[in-house]
């Protein structure tokens, strides 16, 4: 298999990722000092990403057209 389809096969599959999921989650802890400095403690802070649905849809565009390109460079 060629280079540039395996890297548009690839895209593909991250563009419907990226339009299926429209954004995810991860949590990250901090240490927290109280006020008097006697007591200190953990606290998780969620933090999320959302995936523009754009961006999807030009991954899978640009998938199908390096898959198309790859296609006709091999039938000549």
């Amino acid at each position: 298999m060629r280079p540039s389809a395996t890297v548009a096969i690839v895209l593909i599959v991250l563009g419907i990722l990226a339009l299926s999921i429209h954004s995810f989650t991860y949590f990250t802890t901090q240490h927290e000092v109280g006020p008097l400095g006697f007591f200190a403690w953990d606290v998780s802070q969620p933090n999320t990403i959302f995936i523009n649905p754009l961006a999807g849809l030009v991954a899978v565009g640009v998938g199908v057209a390096l898959l198309l390109v790859a296609q006709r460079r091999r039938s000549i």
